[in-house]
């Protein structure tokens, strides 16, 4: 079992930045892919990006590709996702998930989500 706790969201206005983290609670989470989705209002959950345990790979969502980066530091198994130019579209709640690799990762463990809204 893993936990995860996401943090970091708000409210920003366009154009601005944010840091999202998720904190997991198992210390082997380094063998774990780990990833963003996110949820708009009466929208189905997207993914957004993942990364593979040892942080060597990593995929994105077209729509987020060099605007968002994610990140992990497994000393401290927290999993980053940075978030730049900000637009309205990317309001969302954001939810970290965790599995054995990048290809099941909606398969796997979920955290609770942390909000995100950009302001026009």
């Amino acid at each position: 079992q893993v936990q995860l706790v996401e943090s970091g969201g708000g409210l920003v206005q366009a154009g601005g930045s944010l840091r999202l983290s998720c904190a997991a609670s198992r210390r082997t989470v380094s063998t774990l892919a780990m990833g963003w989705f996110r949820q708009a209002p009466g929208k189905e959950r997207e993914f957004v990006a993942a990364i593979s345990g040892i942080g060597r790979t990593t995929r994105y969502a077209d729509s987020v590709r060099g605007r968002f980066t994610i990140s992990r530091d497994n000393t401290e198994n927290t999993v980053y996702l940075q978030i730049n130019s900000l637009k309205p579209e990317d309001t969302a709640v954001y939810y970290c998930a965790a599995s054995s690799s990048i290809s099941t990762i909606r398969e796997g463990f979920w955290g609770q989500g942390t909000q995100v809204t950009v302001s026009s």
